[in-house]
């Protein structure tokens, strides 16, 4: 099919190259020329492991372009609405102004027929409002919701293969319509047995909210055990893998650390509290609250065990953190706990060196302030202690006999729990985790 794909970010740009893969003939359109030049050229603005070898081979097979000019989205069957919505400044809510303006850019190169399919994160009731505005200017054209799952690291993955699609879609005629479209657009990895649910757009657009939000409230459930851990002695390690056991809860996404981080789950929270307030029903997600707080505070006492490790004071003290992104195989730092918690030690009197394998540019941008070094071996000499915040493979297989003979002090704090924390101890090291005793 003739697809067109509006906004060229992060999922913009994976889902474009991953339609042209599945055989359609896609056009990329964004309004920054730099990043559309990138693209067309075959470099990706941002790390996605297996995303430069698929761009590289569609562009080369002819079926996708990128273009600043939203005139050539004309010809296209179906339009994917790509766009972000950040958080709004000073506010929890969403900032529409980007779907908004992308959608109303749209109308003018829709044909009869055509298929406009959102895929941003937006707060419930934005489909309805869009799709009104739609059968205003072209009546034959039909809106679906149709949210993105992405996993940062895994996104060309969850795009060709994902566990399960969702179509929002109106009732009667046009529903069917669109929904036919959709399975016609994604016939391969329907076929492959990918599962399918069609619904209305209200609940298209909770699905996205609603699991981010259950998989934050497990992050930060976990975590508040970590603290529980803390003052009595027990691991919270074993605790998780014990209730990880019952299959109503499974043991994925309970493992205690620093927190979540990312441009998705803490906006997309905070966009679900500020749009259940507006619809009158806030006291239904206050607990949303409470899981933001615990999060944000898991920052802080990371600080407060670095603290612990160095004697009570980090005054002149040298750390090292190891990892800027806020997840391995990314280099998003949006909101990342582990620059947050190399901000806060810099501001507390340590002197701070953060590395990273693939983040080191957009953290500069972010927190000049900071010392950079992309060299592990430059980064952890003489420092007084390491903080694993980031669980690249690298720092994971950091061998604490190496380190030992690098490092001023043999003091480490490990953020994600991931290290054999015997085999550190053994090499004389000063090892803390989290919630472990």
């Amino acid at each position: 099919m003739r697809v067109s794909v509006i906004g060229c970010g992060y999922l913009g740009a994976v889902h474009a190259a991953c339609m042209a893969k599945l055989g359609h003939e896609v056009v990329g359109i964004d309004v920054d020329p730099w990043k559309i030049g990138e693209l067309q050229a075959g470099r990706v603005p941002f790390f996605e492991p297996g995303l430069p070898e698929l761009l590289e081979e569609v562009l080369a097979a002819g079926r996708l372009k990128f273009s600043t000019e939203m005139a050539d989205a004309q010809g296209a069957q179906v339009h994917f609405l790509c766009v972000g919505t950040p958080q709004r400044k000073g506010e929890y809510a969403a900032d529409l102004r980007h779907v908004d303006g992308a959608f109303a850019a749209l109308l003018d190169s829709l044909e009869p027929g055509n298929v406009v399919v959102g895929k941003s994160t937006v707060p419930v009731g934005t489909a309805a409002r869009l799709a009104e505005d739609l059968a205003g200017r072209h009546p034959d054209a039909v809106l679906a919701w149709n949210p993105e799952f992405l996993r940062e690291g895994f996104a060309v993955k969850d795009t060709l293969a994902p566990d399960r699609f969702v179509y929002g879609v109106p009732d009667g005629g046009p529903g069917e319509r669109a929904t036919a479209v959709l399975d016609e657009v994604y016939s391969a990895p329907l076929a492959l047995g990918t599962r399918r649910l069609v619904t209305d757009y209200a609940t298209a657009e909770l699905v996205k909210s609603a699991a981010n939000s259950f998989l934050a409230t497990k992050i930060s459930f976990i975590n508040a055990m970590a603290e529980v851990c803390e003052v009595t002695g027990a691991d919270v390690t074993v605790l998780a893998d014990a209730i990880g056991m019952d299959e109503r809860i499974g043991r994925r996404f309970l493992n205690a650390g620093i927190g979540f981080g990312g441009g998705c789950l803490p906006k997309d929270i905070r966009a679900f509290m500020a749009r259940a307030g507006e619809l009158g029903a806030d006291q239904a997600l206050t607990f949303l609250r409470e899981v933001d707080d615990i999060n944000v505070r898991r920052r802080m006492r990371a600080v407060e065990l670095t603290r612990t490790l160095l004697d009570g004071s980090l005054l002149g003290k040298r750390i090292t953190v190891l990892g800027a992104a806020f997840k391995p195989d990314s280099d998003d730092v949006r909101d990342s706990p582990a620059l947050n918690i190399a901000a806060q030690l810099q501001l507390q009197g340590a002197a701070v060196t953060v590395t990273d394998p693939q983040a080191i540019d957009g953290a500069q941008v972010r927190f000049p302030e900071l010392t950079y070094e992309r060299d592990l071996d430059e980064a952890i000499t003489e420092a007084d202690a390491l903080l694993l915040l980031t669980e690249w493979d690298e720092y994971k297989g950091l061998a604490p006999e190496h380190a030992a003979r690098l490092v001023r002090t043999r003091n480490i704090l490990d953020g994600r729990n991931v290290l054999d924390s015997r085999a550190w101890r053994a090499a004389g090291w000063n090892y803390k985790g989290v919630g472990r005793s």
